[in-house]
């Protein structure tokens, strides 16, 4: 098990133990791993910056702005881009303001704002890991949903001997592995994913189009790449770039562009998420130069494009998934199991302009997963990776 395009953030706090926490980047870089540094201003007295830095390659994070140019260091953007933070050696004041929420440095407020999964190795004298506050720290970060990695017995730097050393690098990289081998749930699956708009040419500089920016497809792309599978994503025009080396993109412009690539590519997959906004229409004509503007009124007289779903659900094999998208905004549960009835869906997944934070442009979204059955299953408004993981683990992981 390789850790291939996997982001990794890497806390480090102020212990004696964080000598250790250069083997084990170097062991994280070396299994595929990109390792992003943050650590506490105490954690510097104990190992360097420039140290990290050369083998990470990344400037390490400490400070929420670089002092001599004032760039601020978002630990949003961290939290998001993370597929999980590895807090080691993690002391029993950072394990106090973790659970407690005392965010005051750049490591705590970007645990607090981390997206991914986070593991945390505590590492300190034994009588501070037996005293009762340590025990209820580590029992509330449990409850949030960390997984700790308990520390080993054997001589600290006090020289006394018990339980309170950070766990051996070589340990904690199985650990990881470990977790991201369970997470392989589509190892051996090709999907393909649709995202983003399409835009249905006018003349050589207008087209008819929509909203879409793409987020939720991407999202979905990259969650089903993490979890093992090789993943198709036709996308029509976005700014967003993809992250994992499993995804192969196909970028197109046009619903007939979309459509030729989808029909190409389905037949070899095990499913397809249909999750772009398709224009419904084109223009019957597309002027080769510029229209100008006349006195009067302009009409376009627009014809339908080829229905992607309905396509691809006509070519559906035995043991084949098609899951769809419907945005609505009226009448969205009967106009949803309408579209899984007639492009013989297998379940589509329903959101709504009428859901504050939820369809075009957002970082979020909320949404209802209808299957064929019409059983429907409502997710609360979250952000568009973790509404990717929920949607693959009610559709394709059964």
């Amino acid at each position: 098990m390789t850790l291939q395009g996997k982001h990794i953030v890497l806390g480090i706090s102020g212990s004696i133990a964080a000598y250790k926490a250069a083997s084990l980047a170097r062991l994280l870089i070396k299994s595929g791993a990109e390792v992003q540094i943050v650590m506490t201003p105490s954690g510097k007295e104990f190992i360097t910056p420039v140290t990290l830095s050369a083998l990470t390659g990344k400037p390490v994070v400490s400070e929420f702005f670089t002092a001599n140019d004032g760039t601020w260091h978002s630990h949003v953007d961290l939290g998001q881009w993370a597929d999980l933070m590895l807090i080691a050696p993690a002391t029993a004041s950072s394990l106090g303001k973790m659970a407690n929420g005392v965010a005051d440095n750049m490591l705590i407020t970007t645990y607090m704002s981390m997206k991914a999964p986070v593991m945390i190795a505590p590492a300190m004298d034994l009588d501070m890991f037996a005293h009762p506050s340590t025990h209820r720290n580590l029992d509330l970060l449990r409850s949030y949903g960390n997984i700790i990695i308990e520390p080993a017995a054997g001589e600290l730097a006090s020289h006394l001997i018990g339980k309170g050393r950070m766990e051996e690098p070589e340990n904690i990289l199985k650990v990881v592995k470990e977790f991201f081998a369970e997470k392989q749930t589509l190892a051996g699956k090709k999907i393909l994913i649709t995202a983003g708009p399409t835009h249905e040419k006018i003349d050589p500089v207008r087209f008819i189009g929509n909203y879409s920016s793409g987020k939720m497809g991407f999202a979905l792309a990259e969650e089903c790449a993490s979890r093992g599978a090789e993943v198709i994503l036709v996308v029509g025009p976005v700014s967003l770039k993809t992250a994992h080396p499993n995804i192969k993109r196909i970028d197109v412009e046009s619903a007939e562009e979309m459509y030729q690539a989808s029909v190409e590519e389905f037949p070899t997959t095990d499913a397809a998420i249909l999750c772009a906004a398709v224009a419904d229409y084109r223009p019957a004509e597309q002027y080769n130069e510029k229209v100008k503007r006349e006195k009067g009124d302009l009409s376009l007289t627009l014809v339908p494009n080829k229905d992607i779903a309905a396509s691809l659900g006509k070519m559906k094999k035995e043991g084949q998934l098609l899951v769809g998208f419907a945005l609505e905004t009226n009448n969205e549960e009967a106009n949803a199991i309408k579209k899984i009835e007639k492009k013989n869906l297998d379940y589509i997944v329903l959101n709504s302009l009428n859901d504050s934070g939820a369809g075009f442009q957002y970082d979020t979204n909320k949404v209802s997963i209808i299957n064929k059955n019409g059983v429907r299953k409502d997710f609360e408004l979250k952000s568009k990776k973790d509404v990717a993981s929920d949607i693959i683990n009610e559709t394709l992981i059964k």
